[in-house]
């Protein structure tokens, strides 16, 4: 099977991996022509853009947000100028359920069949072909997907017969991860200015019931000092406002939303946008005095 990636970031470059040694004929694809020549090397491919598209099955989009999709796929030097007919693309980013319907039927329109299929796990994960895909599209797109979505997930949740179900699903997902790291981020700023050492707080929280995936993901990095972006700060503005706007929609509050949110908007504006989602943890060090674990990494 062929198959193109488009975006060879964390994630990107994991999924394109674990596509690689489940055997198929993968490219990868990135702005950054350095990570696309490590690829190239890995893969033992070296075919341009051009080539690869009009032999590929399927395309995987793993960039950032609905914009970078839509120049991706459809834009003046987009994919489907170059696709084979009647492949399946997969889209991977984090947007709105309405913007999924849309490119499902442009998609559509030029002869291609579509997946909204966002994704959940983490950079490790995604090398490991363990990630949660929860998708949605027609019964012809997943047929064609399958072999590409079995070697990347470890659960594949179909979620309906028609694109933007997928995309619902993940910004539920995004609320909550977004809430567990602003929790996660007060209590550690609360834990250590009573005295408790974030070391302590990761052997003791996690085997409590207060833990969560995110208390035991992102208070590894709180623990080692660790603020690079593995998932930046700036991603959880993106993502909390697409669960906002759609919130809006149905004249539903969301007040946990918008208190995470108020933390990830606020550490940005601090200038640290671009470091790990877990940096808003110093604007509480500031405001208390706190010594946190000293930083171990370069920082964005």
């Amino acid at each position: 099977m062929h198959v193109v990636v488009i975006g060879l970031g964390a994630m990107g470059y994991g999924i394109a991996s674990a596509l690689h040694r489940a055997g198929m004929n993968v490219c990868g694809f990135d702005m950054r022509e350095e990570v696309e020549a490590n690829f190239s090397k890995l893969t033992g491919l070296a075919i341009d853009r051009k080539t690869a598209l009009a032999q590929a099955d399927c395309v995987v989009s793993v960039v950032v947000n609905a914009s970078q999709t839509e120049n991706a796929l459809f834009g003046e030097d987009g994919i489907i100028k170059d696709l084979k007919s009647g492949a399946v693309i997969i889209s991977c980013a984090t947007i709105a359920a309405e913007e999924a319907i849309k490119f499902e039927q442009s998609a559509s329109e030029h002869g291609f069949l579509y997946l909204d299929a966002p994704i959940s796990g983490g950079a490790l994960r995604a090398a490991q072909g363990k990630l949660s895909v929860m998708a949605s599209g027609s019964t012809e797109a997943f047929d064609k997907a399958e072999p590409v979505l079995a070697a990347m997930a470890e659960k594949l949740f179909r979620l309906g017969d028609k694109a933007g179900n997928g995309s619902a699903m993940k910004s539920v997902n995004q609320l909550l991860a977004g809430v567990h790291i602003a929790a996660t981020i007060e209590a550690f700023a609360f834990g250590l200015s009573q005295g408790v050492s974030a070391d302590q707080l990761m052997e003791v929280i996690p085997h409590c019931a207060g833990t969560s995936w995110m208390f035991e993901n992102r208070g590894a990095y709180i623990a080692d000092g660790d603020y690079r972006p593995h998932s930046a700060n700036d991603i959880f503005i993106k993502d909390l406002n697409i669960v906002q706007h759609a919130a809006q929609m149905s004249a539903l509050d969301l007040p946990l939303t918008e208190t995470a949110l108020a933390l990830f908007k606020e550490t940005s504006k601090q200038g640290m946008g671009k470091q790990g989602d877990v940096a808003g943890l110093k604007l509480y060090a500031e405001q208390a005095g706190l010594a946190l674990p000293p930083a171990r990494y370069e920082e964005a």
